[in-house]
């Protein structure tokens, strides 16, 4: 398979990436899974990236980077996760998660001699994050092909978001046709070490919802 071909995928471990990741393997593409151990307080979903990965037979690297230092989220600092609907932005919003992992995949594309990235934003189910729009994506895309070296070699970096427009029921029942096995993935935002879910959280009603929607068996290990 030629250079051309090759993608990272930005897995963490959650319903959303491993579907994108089956979607970028549908596609024919040579993946390469990319997680980032940020110090997120869901510490179980980076067992279940691997655990996916294996599944698809790609690679995968994990790469440290502690968030922690920087706080300002339910998911880095010590804050509570919420277990009612918010307005705005909630306060599980990582600031500019996606702007840095994004940055990490894009220095790992170059690397690889990969033009393509996969990230699994949605902007339809999801909860309010900035970082998930449409308009985001594609600002950061114009950024990926001034501020590369491949970029000003003239390759074509992009940017893929199959899911951002899909219902999660929608994103499901894709999965599903693709053999995704959601029972190695992990949502929840304060899973346990064991990886099973609280039911309570914003992650874990959206989920929820979308396999009731979906019609499909929900496989969520719930404590």
């Amino acid at each position: 398979m030629s250079s051309s071909r090759k993608a990272v995928v930005l897995v963490s471990g959650g319903l959303d990436s491993v579907t994108a990741l089956a979607m970028a393997q549908e596609e024919g593409f040579e993946c390469h899974a990319l997680s980032v151990d940020y110090g997120q307080r869901h510490r179980s979903e980076l067992d279940s990236a691997k655990r996916v990965a294996e599944a698809a037979g790609a690679s995968i690297k994990v790469l440290p980077l502690d968030l922690r230092t920087i706080g300002g989220s339910a998911l880095t600092d010590d804050i509570d996760v919420p277990v009612e609907g918010t307005t705005g932005i909630p306060v599980t919003y990582v600031p500019a998660r996606n702007t840095i992992m994004l940055s990490l995949a894009l220095a790992y594309a170059e690397v690889l001699g990969a033009n393509d990235i996969f990230i699994g934003v949605n902007a339809v189910d999801y909860s309010g994050y900035p970082d998930c729009r449409p308009e985001f994506i594609e600002a950061y895309q114009q950024m990926a092909r001034l501020a590369t070296k491949a970029g000003v070699e003239g390759a074509k970096m992009t940017i893929h978001t199959p899911l951002i427009d899909l219902t999660k029921a929608e994103i499901i029942r894709q999965g599903t046709e693709l053999g995704v096995d959601y029972s190695l993935t992990v949502s929840c935002y304060q899973a346990d070490e064991e990886g099973r879910a609280c039911g309570v959280c914003d992650s874990c009603r959206i989920r929820k919802d979308g396999f009731s929607t979906a019609q499909v068996p929900d496989p969520t290990r719930y404590r």
